[in-house]
């Protein structure tokens, strides 16, 4: 009996086994391992320093019919693979409609019209011939692969959003010009898709203009007056908003290929027709958002990698000079484009470069050109191969370019602008805390950086794990609600104390920071009393990752009579940011309550901005500078400082303007040097990078900044060294 049990155990796990054979057969495994790729490859990626979005590409290029062959031709070509793939490339377009700002193309439209003039006509012009004579293609592939050079893709905005510069005049300049090359690119596009296999005649044009002006009355006059509408009349039906946004991008794809164009521009005019009607920051914009990005937009990219030949790349030679021609081009012909603008509108050297990173990326629209052209076989599988490996590099070199020049747009923009304070309305402080005990210091401490005349000024959260034991631990949490209050009554300050739970401690204080509106974030890092650490374990990371507020972590053991003087360590480029008044603020209150005097250890530049707010809020704390270029130079006085010291260490968030080498192991370095010492650890806050874009967070350029500030740093200590050679 046994026997004949493990027999049939052992024949029904060969028979799952089978399911698994490549190419996957059961439509509902492959779409789940396909669900499994999504959530999985930029997690594994990022580690590497590899973006999502490349990482579904590479992800579909080894699952695909030319890498380990997980997913037949066939049901890529056919299947629901495919399927899911056009909605994603119909997804990408309706997004860029919807997304682009036309309220700051007006403010620039003549500066905005002569960039985008120029960077789709050098491109175009130029490429051409190049497509034509030096990779051999005929005149339509030349055509259209000269029109993907002139398209592309913000990929880098996020760095310009999170650095608070995306309201300058370069920005705006490079946004309205991406709205007028993307839609250039998408007319040629029209009529080669509305072409007679390839043939541009008379008859065609004239059946174009006849089946786009049917086209344009429906969605640009029709769609409109049905929106509203629908849009007013249905307001509380949010589900419907949804369904009914879905319904006219595929009706306006439907109604683009029954005009004889492609699908795509269909979803691209559904979102320039809806851009108004949708606010930025509706829930409406929010649920678009998370199905594509989660969904149907990785399901493109996957798609894209299935298609590329991993082969021809390995064997051919010319595969990789095709992609380095293209690549060459398409970086050139942006710089020209940038430079023409510059040298016309007489503008700044950052500024210049600041529109030359935005454009030169070539992603999403760039994508819709080559899928369309081999689709209609038109482009050659080495154009697809070497537009992947272009999209890598102009993405990586425009987020390189975009964030060094950022960086010197904000250091004019500072010189120029006066200091100003923190206004007290905005000024709220959240304690993150579930007891008294052990938690004193905190609060006291909480008391000690608050300006009295702040109506509002704290708030005391715990935040409880939601678990099936919260409801007596909300019972007891009471008790502990009025051990604060009791806390703070001596004081004569007004505070809040509440208890809230969720699934985790630090998503719970990201969500009451911002229900709170707080400004700062305080939390114990002593760790017997951590209770980030206790449940979630890298607390610090997790909480940085979730909660985009100024962040205090703190350690007390001593009290804060012992205090001398203030240690500060700043990382070059922290009064670039734009919580900087914030935390400044905090830390002068810190150095007059306990009548400390405040050392900097930092650049020139952060010193000079820190005396000038001194000297404009009047605090009277005796300040003094020592010139570092690295933060972690300040390790060995950490190492030597007397007991009487409180240390206050300033990082910042990847991607930040302050941010630096080395910046995440130097906490623990700090801790290990200072191990006998109070510290302090501040975060200042992230700019909300906004929505679309957000797609390509995390396109950065740190590889490359890692190489580069390595070289500096070998460079100098060479140079150093050959310099003590001569003198001796």
């Amino acid at each position: 009996m046994e026997t004949s049990l493990l027999d049939q155990f052992g024949k029904e796990f060969e028979h799952l086994l089978g399911e698994f054979k490549f190419p996957l057969e059961n439509q509902i495994l492959t779409f789940s391992i396909l669900l499994f790729i999504i959530l999985l490859s930029p997690i594994i990626l990022r580690k590497f320093k590899i973006p999502a979005l490349i990482g579904l590409i590479i992800s579909g290029v080894i699952i695909g019919p030319n890498g380990f062959e997980m997913i037949s031709e066939a049901n890529m070509k056919m299947g629901f693979v495919s399927m899911f793939a056009k909605f994603g490339l119909l997804y990408i377009m309706f997004m860029a409609g919807l997304e682009l700002d036309m309220q700051e193309f007006k403010r620039y439209k003549n500066k905005s019209i002569a960039f985008g003039a120029f960077t789709f006509f050098i491109p175009l012009l130029l490429g051409y011939p190049i497509c034509r004579y030096a990779l051999g293609l005929n005149e339509l592939a030349s055509l259209l692969t000269a029109s993907m050079f002139a398209t592309h893709t913000l990929v880098a905005y996020p760095i310009v959003s999170k650095y608070g510069i995306s309201k300058m005049e370069a920005v705006a300049i490079a946004i309205g010009g991406t709205i007028l090359t993307d839609t250039a690119v998408l007319i040629i596009l029209a009529v080669i898709s509305g072409s007679d296999n390839g043939v541009i005649n008379t008859n065609v044009l004239i059946h174009l203009a006849v089946t786009l002006s049917i086209f344009s009355v429906i969605m640009f006059w029709l769609i409109p007056k049905i929106s509203r509408w629908f849009f007013s009349k249905l307001e509380s039906e949010k589900t419907s908003h949804y369904i009914f946004v879905l319904s006219v991008l595929f009706f306006a794809a439907f109604l683009a290929e029954a005009a004889g164009i492609e699908a795509i521009i269909g979803a691209f005019v559904a979102g320039l027709v809806l851009n108004s009607l949708i606010p930025h920051s509706s829930a409406l914009m929010n649920r678009i958002e998370f199905i594509g990005n989660s969904l149907f937009i990785p399901f493109f990219l996957i798609s894209i990698g299935m298609v590329v030949n991993v082969k021809a790349l390995a064997n051919d030679p010319w595969a990789w000079a095709v992609a380095g021609i293209l690549t060459t081009f398409a970086i050139f012909s942006k710089f020209l484009a940038a430079l023409a603008t510059q040298l016309i509108f007489k503008m700044t050297g950052p500024e210049r470069q600041v529109i030359f990173g935005l454009s030169t990326a070539h992603a999403a629209a760039t994508l819709v050109v080559i899928n369309v052209g081999f689709n209609m076989d038109i482009l050659s599988i080495d154009i697809v191969n070497g537009t992947v490996i272009l999209i890598l590099l102009t993405s990586m070199t425009a987020s390189f370019v975009t964030e060094n020049a950022g960086k010197k747009l904000l250091i004019e923009q500072s010189k120029n602008e006066p200091i100003e304070g923190p206004l007290r309305r905005s000024q709220h402080l959240m304690v993150a805390a579930n007891q008294l005990k052990d938690n004193e210091q905190l609060l006291d401490f909480s008391i000690l950086i608050t300006d009295k005349k702040v109506v509002n000024p704290i708030s005391v959260v715990s935040v409880l794990e939601n678990d099936n034991d919260v409801e007596n631990r909300i019972r007891k949490s009471r008790k502990h609600i009025d051990d604060f209050l009791n806390h703070f009554s001596s004081s004569e300050m007004s505070i809040q104390a509440t208890a809230t739970i969720d699934h985790n401690i630090s998503s719970g204080i990201a969500r009451v920071s911002k229900e709170l509106a707080a400004d700062i974030v305080l939390i114990n890092d002593f760790s017997k009393t951590n209770i980030l650490k206790r449940l979630v374990g890298d607390d610090r990371d997790h909480l940085l990752d979730v909660c985009d507020k100024t962040i205090f972590f703190c350690h007390f053991e001593k009290s804060f009579a012992t205090y001398r003087n203030i240690a500060l360590v700043c990382p070059p480029m922290a009064e670039l940011e734009s919580s900087f008044t914030q935390w400044i603020e905090r830390v002068f209150r810190v150095a007059k309550e306990l009548n400390c005097s405040l050392e900097v250890y930092g650049t020139s530049d952060t010193f000079d901005k820190i005396k000038a707010y001194q000297q404009f809020r009047k605090f009277g704390s005796a300040l003094k500078h020592h010139e570092i270029g690295h933060p972690d130079e300040a390790l060995e006085f950490i190492s030597k400082a007397k007991e009487s010291t409180l240390i206050i260490g300033v990082f910042a968030r990847t991607g930040a303007i302050s941010s630096f080498l080395g910046m995440d192991i130097l906490p623990q370095r700090m801790e290990k040097e200072g191990a006998a010492l109070d510290r302090i650890f501040i975060y200042p806050a992230q700019q909300i990078t906004d929505g679309f874009f957000a797609s390509y967070d995390d396109l950065s350029a740190v590889p490359l900044a890692v190489g580069v500030g390595t070289l500096q740093r070998l460079s100098k200590g060479i140079f150093k060294k050959n310099d003590s050679e001569s003198e001796q």
